[in-house]
């Protein structure tokens, strides 16, 4: 396709200029001479006619060889430039050849200052997003087999020490094989929440919510664990700041995650700071804790699927670092944004909702 668009640009932009400068210069020539001879004749009393062919056929002989040396030379340069211009689409119709083959590394040159320069950098762009989603898809797959595994794995061994006798079928052997149990229906329940999350866009139930009462329901149903850290909650919501649009059931479930996410990893005796004000006709909400923060390098990827700041103690306190991706879904999902900000002794998780 590239092959003859490249013969069709040639064609189009040579031989018409060539046929039309030649044929202006031709038909100049014949009147000009005419009008010469014309003037000889009238002045010297001279027939032109003789004269006057010889000239033309002259001129004539001369015109067709130059055209014939500037179609050459129109034919090359247009082959070069136009060869040089479709060098991005030769290049993205490779590339598209990599990226179907599953090559998403796979990009083109786009240094042209024109309309073909932007559609390479489109072009890069989407391959940027195919591959950023590519290593998405192989990490989500890895981090679900490794969550799987642990439990399953545990599970297995204590059946099989069951069944050998080596282990004894007593209220604490139960009660781990609950909490593994328990450990997997958790797993896949947060699964089903993250696909519902991703198709929240299309089941949006938008009315006026109450975001104070949202925040008060919520903190009701974690009062033994705040309890239980003695955590102390602060919340402030500004006049003018507590009232979104937006469905209820979906903003409880990203308040929910919010408020666990900061109970996970708030230390015993810390604070939970939450607030909301109004901003350029947006609700802004902040989720601030107390705790070691993430670190910098971290932060702008805690609203990815699977991933946990420091690995290890995310485990201990459990979950399987989906809770603030559901929480981005839901909130773009209403059209809002979610962000994340951390310093040592303190991490701010915030969302921002049409009011």
């Amino acid at each position: 396709m590239t092959f003859r668009l490249h013969w069709k640009l040639m064609l189009v932009t040579t031989i018409p200029v060539i046929a039309v400068i030649t044929g202006i210069i031709w038909l100049a020539f014949d009147q000009l001479a005419a009008d010469y001879f014309m003037v000889l004749m009238d002045k010297y009393m001279v027939s032109p006619t003789d004269t006057h062919r010889a000239f033309l056929t002259a001129v004539h002989r001369y015109l067709l060889w130059a055209s014939l040396v500037a179609l050459c030379l129109a034919f090359l340069l247009s082959y070069l430039l136009t060869r040089r211009v479709l060098r991005p689409l030769v290049q993205m119709s490779e590339a598209s050849r990599q990226i179907a083959a599953g090559n998403f590394s796979a990009r083109v040159e786009a240094i042209q200052a024109d309309e073909i320069g932007e559609l390479g950098r489109a072009f890069n762009r989407m391959s940027d997003s195919l591959e950023r989603l590519e290593q998405l898809r192989k990490s989500m797959v890895s981090d679900v087999a490794h969550e799987l595994r642990t439990p399953l794995t545990n599970l297995r061994g204590y059946l099989e020490g069951l069944s050998d006798g080596i282990i004894p079928p007593d209220k604490a052997t139960f009660d781990m094989l609950q909490q593994e149990n328990l450990r997997l229906v958790n797993l896949v329940e947060d699964l089903g929440q993250l696909a519902r999350a991703d198709a929240a866009r299309a089941y949006l139930d938008r009315r006026p919510v109450d975001l104070s009462s949202c925040i008060s329901e919520m903190l009701n149903l974690y009062r033994m664990n705040i309890d239980e850290k003695q955590i102390r909650v602060i919340t402030q919501f500004n006049d003018g700041a507590a009232t979104v649009s937006a469905d209820r059931d979906k903003l409880l479930q990203a308040v929910r995650n919010l408020i666990d996410n900061c109970l996970k990893y708030t230390p015993a005796g810390g604070t939970v700071t939450i607030t909301s004000t109004r901003k350029a006709g947006d609700v802004h909400v902040d989720f601030i804790n107390d705790g070691p923060g993430i670190p910098a390098v971290e932060l702008p990827y805690v609203f990815e699927r699977f991933f946990r700041a420091e690995y290890s103690r995310s485990r201990d306190v459990g979950g399987a670092g989906i809770g603030l991706a559901i929480v981005k879904q839901l909130i773009e999902a209403h059209g809002g944004q979610v962000g994340a900000e951390s310093i040592p002794g303190e991490t701010r998780i915030w969302f921002e909702l049409p009011a």
